[in-house]
This record gives structure tokens, sequence and C-alpha cells, in this order.
């Protein structure tokens, strides 16, 4: 943890707080120590309010617009991204079940992380220093314009349909794997014609991937 923490340059002075950011709920529950999940929900309140500033300082954005790119940097997507880059899961602690699974490499695990490594940083060194962490490191990221973190695909193709009037639908094709770590595999259905499939572990992110894929076929239009 020190070798990481000296690497991001974070003068850190409780290391046992980052360490908890870095504790999965699977680890917990082996060892008993506490898991990341209360310093994840304090995280996440905390970078909102920081991406919500930069958007207010750094744009003439109007209230909905601000709100729903805020939605696009602080969500599951770009969280994971900013874990990976950080190189968090390299020092994520999972229980064995999760290990073996891949938790280190779930896009769910590594956004709370981030969230909890946040958190962990605010109640440590307070909120300036989180301030400059993120300045310094994530926002360079959602500048990079070659990075899509939109992930609200539903929404825009039900918008598009709407004003085309046609009728849409989400089908689970699919179900694979034992309960816990199921597969879903979701067709979207337009006047019902199968315009884009997705599968994840969950049936909601089977329909944002279906949905995009609908997407990217329809940018000439739903014909």
């Amino acid at each position: 943890m020190e070798q990481l923490l000296e690497q991001l340059n974070i003068p850190y002075k409780n290391i046992k707080l980052y360490e908890r950011a870095l504790t999965h709920t699977s680890f917990a529950n082996e060892n008993d120590v506490e898991s990341y999940e209360r310093l994840e929900y304090l995280g996440d309140a905390v970078l909102e309010l920081i991406i919500s500033e930069y958007l207010y300082k750094n744009t003439e954005y109007e209230e909905g617009k601000m709100t729903k790119y805020r939605s696009n940097y602080v969500c599951e997507n770009a969280n994971s991204v900013y874990s990976t880059r950080l190189g968090l899961n390299e020092y994520l602690k999972l229980g064995h079940g999760e290990e073996e699974r891949g938790g280190k490499y779930r896009k769910t695990i590594l956004g709370d992380i981030f969230e909890s490594f946040i958190g962990a940083m605010y109640l440590d060194l307070g909120f300036e220093e989180v301030k400059k962490f993120i300045y310094k490191n994530i926002i360079p990221i959602i500048e990079d314009k070659t990075i899509d973190f939109f992930d609200d695909y539903k929404s825009v193709l039900q918008e598009l349909v709407q004003t085309d009037k046609k009728s849409l639908e989400y089908i689970v094709i699919d179900e694979q794997g034992p309960a816990h770590d199921k597969t879903f595999t979701v067709e979207v259905r337009i006047d019902n014609i199968v315009y884009g499939i997705g599968a994840a572990h969950s049936k909601k992110e089977a329909e944002q991937i279906a949905a995009h894929d609908a997407l990217k076929k329809a940018q000439n239009g739903l014909e």
C-alpha cells in the first residue's frame, strides 16, 4: 500500500484508511475486518461535489446538461476507468472465491474502490487535497476525448424511438452460470425487430450494452 500511495504522490497520514478502502466485502467477511462500503458512500459524495464544481467553473452548460455530464463522469463505467489507470485494483483485497472469479477486474468492484479510495483520502487529508488529486489525475482522463464514459444508452435509444413512435422492448434470451455469477444475454427489439444484443453479469448492464449496439446500427436512422 505504501508503494501505491508513493506512486500517486499522496502525502498520507493514516495508511489504514487506504487499506480499508481497498478491502472488499468478501475479504472482510473471511477476516473479520471492515470493508470499503462506508468509505465508498462518503467518496461518492465528495467526488460528485468536485466534478460538479469543475463543470460549473469550466463550462457554460445549463443545469440539465451539467447534471448529464456529471452522471457520465461519476458512474460505474468512469470510476472503473479511473481505478484501472491508477492501479488501485492491484492492491485490492478479495476473498478466495471472489478472487478466483476475477473480482480484481470486475467493473462494479473497480468502480466501488475508486469512490472508497476518495473517501479515505478525504478523511485522511481533507477536501482540498482530494480536489488537487482529482484535478491532477482524473480531470485529464475526463478531458481525453477518446474515452467514452457515457453508459445511459437506454435513455438515448428511448428518446429516439419515441420520436419515431416505435415500440421498444428488452428481452432476456439466455441465462448461464450459477446463481451468484450469472451471465444474461439481452436483445433490444424495436417494432419487434432485433436491433441490438448484449451480454453481462446483470440484466441492467446487458440492456445497456444491447442499447449501445442498437444505437451504433441506428446512426443513420431507424429504418
